[in-house]
């Protein structure tokens, strides 16, 4: 194979083909409004972020979290309008994947197909394991009582253990069972529910909406709920100091902060599932992204104004505030919500990693099996059930933090090249664009960058150095946190480049903001996330090379 071959893109008009146009037919049965796909967005993005991750972004950065709120709110817009742009022009599940084939080519497509599975399946084993620690809490409030054995999974038992450290982990390991040499220690609740929604995935999209829209409308309830409430406990006296460990400090919660946000673009995975996606997918993404904004950064403000920052690196934050003011009556309605709101999270992703696989699969780079459609229920069934079998089999070996970050910069990396693949389109036509408009397809607005982006990039540079003004002289010593340093110079020469590139170019405004704002959130990212991605990434071109290539329908043998 030429090397060539590895970047050869797939035309639009054959991707179209496929279905999902609405003039083209499909195996999917079309029945999502643009309600229904806001209510997906809100579905996944109100959850493990709101009532697990925010916890430990605000004992990180305290009440300065807002800041990081509201940069990845902004990172989030810009690909959110990008990813519309995309699911305007190329309506058909795939999500990134598919966007990044037609713009990129075959190679970085897999890779972004590949990273995708880090964002639905393996995110979803973070989301399973916050959903078993506050269902377990609902248990207890009637009396019911697992072994601890049953609700904690086995590395973080361990760890407890060797580190001599009371708690939950600690005991269970020392009453496990055991089934020859080996400890019997898992989290039976995660397991459950991991199963169940895999069996409501496999049975059909319109049974998940219409479960789905009733969550939002559960834990919407509640979340305003404890807005409510919580407003009444708020000492402004917590507000001070606003960023307690700097800057830095609020940039070290950006794993659990922008895991609350890479939920909105799963509905862009469902537009073959939609009834005018060229319509109504952009309207989804972006209403459900402005929605759960709003409401985050709501809800850190209360967390830091109910109690001090460096009390809420727990994992269920929400019923911490409440038992720390002793408003016992919230911890029962916070759990309610949690359940429902992570029960709701999981079903989005388990939705959306199926269809990845059945789309990978239709361009032969999976196997064909992964896009046979169920004749009865009209779901792609054997890529639900590997994907229920990847999301449950690992909640018996890792916990939580691991998944966390390794979902988080996985997430950030296809983010980048959705920006970047709207770049490589060619513009709308004139006539085109006409068309678009009067059908009620989303365009991004064209801003010449020209002179705008360098412009942002040298006053932004000025505005760090006179706030800061030993930023640029500490990211270029080496003395301390090397990874960062190095990450940090190598999205200086980012800015750098596209500045250039924006000038000669004359490229969109948006998806360059969208790039480097995602670039930027990269920055955060530790050592140990880039090499566990880094082992990641190598495993899936090792499959591609072995399977995907010689069996791809864009092959020069096909």
């Amino acid at each position: 194979m030429a090397l060539k071959d590895l970047f050869r893109t797939k035309p639009i008009s054959k991707i179209l083909q496929q279905g999902g146009d609405g003039e083209h037919s499909g195996g999917l049965h079309k029945v999502l409004t643009v309600k229904d796909l806001t209510f997906f967005g809100v579905a996944a993005i109100i959850g493990g972020g709101t009532f697990s991750a925010i916890g430990n972004a605000c004992f990180s950065g305290g009440p300065g979290v807002i800041l990081l709120y509201i940069i990845c709110a902004v990172a989030c817009g810009f690909t959110a309008m990008c990813y519309a742009e995309f699911a305007s022009r190329v309506p058909v599940s795939g999500s990134a994947y598919t966007y990044a084939y037609v713009s990129f080519g075959e190679l970085f497509a897999w890779i972004i197909g590949w990273a995708l599975i880090m964002e639905y399946s393996i995110g979803n084993i973070y989301i399973a394991f916050s959903w078993s620690g506050y269902f377990t809490n609902l248990l207890e409030s009637f009396h019911i009582h697992l072994p601890e054995w049953l609700t904690i999974n086995y590395t973080e038992a361990h760890r407890n253990f060797l580190e001599n450290k009371p708690g939950e982990g600690f005991t269970a390991w020392q009453n496990a069972p055991m089934l020859g040499s080996l400890k019997i220690i898992f989290d039976l609740p995660a397991v459950m529910i991991n199963v169940l929604i895999t069996y409501l995935v496999y049975r059909g999209t319109q049974e998940s909406k219409n479960l789905s829209n009733l969550m939002v409308y559960i834990k919407l309830a509640i979340i305003l709920l404890v807005i409510v409430v919580g407003c009444f406990y708020i000492d402004i006296d917590n507000w001070t100091p606003f960023m307690p460990n700097g800057f830095g400090g609020v940039m070290g919660g950006v794993s659990a902060v922008f895991f609350a946000y890479i939920g909105f673009d799963a509905v862009s995975t469902l537009a073959e599932e939609s009834k005018n996606p060229q319509r109504d997918l952009p309207k989804g993404m972006i209403y459900s992204l402005v929605i759960c904004t709003v409401l985050y950064i709501i809800l850190a403000l209360i967390l830091t104004g109910m109690v001090p920052y460096d009390k809420l690196g727990v994992t269920d934050p929400l019923a911490e505030i409440f038992a720390l003011k002793g408003v016992k009556w919230m911890l029962f309605i916070v759990s309610i919500a949690a359940v429902v709101a992570m029960t709701s999270v999981m079903l989005v992703f388990q939705l959306g990693q199926p269809r990845i696989w059945m789309t990978m699969s239709r361009d032969g780079l999976m196997p064909k099996k992964f896009s046979v459609i169920h004749p009865k229920f009209k779901t792609p069934g054997f890529a639900t059930i590997v994907t229920g079998f990847v999301v449950g089999l690992p909640i018996f070996f890792t916990d939580e933090t691991f998944v966390l970050d390794f979902t988080s910069i996985g997430t950030l990396f296809a983010f980048v090249l959705v920006c970047g693949g709207v770049l490589m389109l060619s513009p709308h036509s004139e006539a085109e664009s006409a068309e678009n408009k009067a059908k009620g397809k989303f365009k991004i607005p064209y801003i010449n960058a020209k002179f705008i982006f360098p412009l942002l990039v040298v006053g932004a540079a000025a505005v760090v150095h006179y706030v800061f003004p030993g930023f640029f002289a500490q990211t270029f010593n080496f003395s301390e946190n090397i990874t960062g340093n190095v990450t940090m110079i190598v999205f200086f020469a980012l800015c750098v480049v596209m500045a250039i590139l924006s000038f000669l170019k004359n490229l969109s405004l948006i998806p360059v903001l969208g790039l480097v704002s995602c670039c930027y959130l990269l920055t955060g990212m530790s050592l140990n996330n880039w090499a566990w991605f880094g082992l990641w990434l190598v495993l899936g071109l090792l499959f591609y090379f072995a399977y995907g290539r010689k069996h791809s329908k864009l092959s020069v043998k096909a």
